[in-house]
């Protein structure tokens, strides 16, 4: 099943309910011991904020092309307010039920060279029973989903999953559940349960073989009159339990384990996204165990793309991308981390100028986007006679670089409003240019990103190319 290829339907709309956290992640220098304590002294270099729980689920449901809403238990104070302006900026629709006297929960993790070195949690106790308002908002919005998530923290949203699980079956709506209570009876009659193995053996024992993981996930499946049961593995994969079919084992596809914060939410969004799809269970979780491996592979809480879950699985469009997906994969890669350089041009007919400067470009960062101008927009620009090669052709050449790590097409004459909206932290341009005649200079310059004029390469140029070939026909005719 490794060929599946994830193709989303941008009018399911999945429903995600449960605990709402907002990740913190200090980063920073460590080069000596506090004179104070035994402790590494910490120089902050930068502070980044992420969507976490429920609300992590919730992006990773929009970052695959499906809508999402978000409900929860939130406290009515300012992390609450950072949560919904990032998953705003995700595409999550946020309903969100706000408690006074409630702190939204907060994590935050201090880390140096790629090391965690402390976690500090930020929370109030949770009342004894979650508002009923969060039932009826559920009641009011469930007819709207295609599928349910319930993502529990064990932070008091769902303190009543049980309510929420029967009022859904009631509707024969398919509810998975990403569990943390310590007994799963409150989530009988699910459609998925998908706890990992440490939470699964907390409940049946230690599994001592494989054979014995199998006969207690099939005890444990049936008794909760589950449809499925899929344990995440971490290292070892993942394990499908069905009444329909022999137990699935798929082996981990991470290259490199990186942080596996977040893996479990990514891998029950990209369930329920394949299910709702109309996915059958075994792909859905081959989709699953994918986008797990892809997010283990980054750092802290993260989403998967549909791009990054297909490439390498017969997507033969690996750079070339829309501007929505170009959008989400530089989100991505800033929150990696990555400096993102963009440069663009015509590229009509690409020769060793062209390569030498994209190569030159792309040592500014860790990421060379290449915005390119569409058929009509270079006739506008160059004349009835270009381009020479359709806006295709140019691509797939310029997607074809190792320098180039996305090519994407605008219309504009110019790229100024491509490149106020992807904000690049790098704005490169060849030629004698002042940076005052770039296009999208100030725009760049107003994110606090650098504009960089290089230099031109003497008697290379698509306009003298042409007039060699030119030439060439007039003498060989």
């Amino acid at each position: 099943m490794r060929d599946i290829i994830f193709s989303p339907d941008p009018a399911i709309r999945v429903l995600v309910v449960g605990d709402l956290i907002l990740d913190q992640y200090i980063y920073g220098d460590t080069s000596r011991i506090s004179p104070e304590a035994p402790v590494p002294v910490v120089h902050v270099r930068r502070t980044e904020e992420r969507p976490g729980g429920a609300a992590n689920v919730a992006a990773n449901v929009a970052a695959l092309g499906v809508k999402a809403t978000l409900l929860g238990i939130a406290g009515d104070d300012a992390a609450a307010g950072r949560l919904t302006e990032m998953l705003g900026e995700c595409g999550v629709d946020c309903r969100l039920n706000y408690q006074r006297g409630l702190s939204t929960v907060i994590k935050r993790r201090v880390l140096s060279r790629q090391q965690q070195l402390l976690r500090l949690d930020y929370e109030s106790e949770m009342r004894a029973e979650a508002p009923d308002g969060l039932f009826s908002d559920f009641q009011a919005l469930r007819p709207e989903a295609d599928i349910v998530i319930l993502s529990d923290y064990a932070k008091g949203s769902l303190i009543k999953a049980r309510q929420f699980i029967e009022y859904a079956g009631k509707q024969d709506a398919r509810v998975l559940v990403d569990p943390k209570s310590a007994d799963f009876t409150c989530y009988s009659g699910a459609s998925v349960l998908t706890p990992n193995q440490k939470e699964f053996e907390a409940v049946v024992g230690q599994c001592a073989s494989e054979a014995e993981l199998a006969v207690k996930a099939g005890r444990l499946r049936a008794e909760l009159d589950l449809e499925a049961l899929l344990i995440t593995r971490g290292g070892n994969g993942m394990s499908l339990f069905t009444a329909a079919a022999p137990p699935l084992h798929l082996p981990a596809e991470a290259r490199e384990v990186y942080d596996v914060t977040g893996a479990g939410d990514t891998a029950i969004a990209a369930l329920a996204s394949a299910l709702a799809c109309g996915y059958r269970m075994d792909q859905a979780t081959a989709l699953a165990n994918r986008a797990a491996g892809l997010v283990v592979e980054k750092l802290g809480a993260a989403t998967v793309i549909v791009a990054e879950l297909n490439q390498g699985h017969g997507w033969n469009g690996a750079g070339i991308v829309a501007e929505e997906t170009a959008l989400k994969l530089i989100r991505q890669a800033r929150r990696d981390g990555k400096k993102i350089v963009l440069t663009n041009g015509c590229f009509d007919i690409l020769h060793a100028g062209h390569v030498e400067y994209l190569a030159e470009a792309r040592s500014l960062g860790d990421m060379l986007v290449v915005a390119v101008n569409d058929d009509d927009s270079v006739r506008r620009l160059k004349g009835k006679q270009r381009p020479v090669n359709s806006i295709a052709n140019r691509m797939r050449l310029l997607n074809a670089l190792a320098s180039v790590d996305l090519a994407l097409p605008f219309a504009e004459d110019t790229p100024e409003r491509l490149i106020a909206r992807l904000k690049p932290d790098v704005l490169v341009k060849g030629g004698d240019y002042r940076e005052a005649q770039i296009a999208g200079a100030a725009s760049v310059r107003k994110n606090g990103g650098d504009v960089i004029i290089l230099a031109s390469r003497p008697g290379l140029s698509t306009s003298l190319t042409i007039e060699k070939i030119k030439q060439a026909a007039r003498v060989t005719l």
